[in-house]
């Protein structure tokens, strides 16, 4: 279902790769059969060079039979603390590799996987990202704090958040 996308140029990547390295949990969203969305939490166990990121689930789980009948997915990234997020689109795909699944594999997974990493049903998601978007305020909470003190007694609006676009919008 794929249809093709430029790839992320390095510096892009970097600037996800910064973004999100901090942040454990995605929200992944897919669709379901009836067009309605589904989103749930991942953990993101690695970004490649290229901004491909692997994630671990059961292969007989809702979310591999929504990305069989559409592999478009749309991935969530926020940390309110540091004030950064992130949005990422792609195309995911199911991945049985043991080898990839040995390499990606810690201990924490076995309170999802309590059969631990030999189980069969278990599968890698490979999200391939073409596109994401990010908001971030440099300085987080202490900026922040500042500019609404500001705001509040010059009436000027808050100018210190940044939001930049990267990648390829689909066609």
């Amino acid at each position: 279902m794929q249809t093709q996308q430029r790839a992320l140029t390095s510096l892009e990547v970097d600037k996800l790769k910064d973004k999100i390295k901090d942040i454990r949990i995605a929200m992944l969203t897919t669709q379901e059969s009836d067009g309605d969305f589904h989103t749930r939490p991942m953990a993101t166990h690695e970004i490649e060079p290229d901004g491909t990121m692997w994630f671990f689930t059961y292969e007989n789980s809702n979310k591999v039979s929504e990305l069989r009948q559409n592999d478009r997915v749309a991935l969530g990234f926020s940390d309110p603390g540091s004030e950064v997020y992130v949005s990422t689109s792609g195309y995911a795909e199911v991945v049985k590799d043991k080898a990839k699944v040995d390499q990606l594999w810690s201990d924490f997974l076995k309170t999802w996987f309590p059969n631990g990493k030999d189980d069969p049903d278990i599968a890698l998601l490979k999200v391939t990202t073409h596109a994401g978007e990010y908001w971030d305020r440099p300085g987080g909470k202490m900026v922040k704090l500042f500019e609404m003190a500001k705001g509040a007694i010059t009436g000027d609006s808050d100018k210190s958040g940044r939001n930049e676009k990267f990648g390829d919008e689909p066609q």
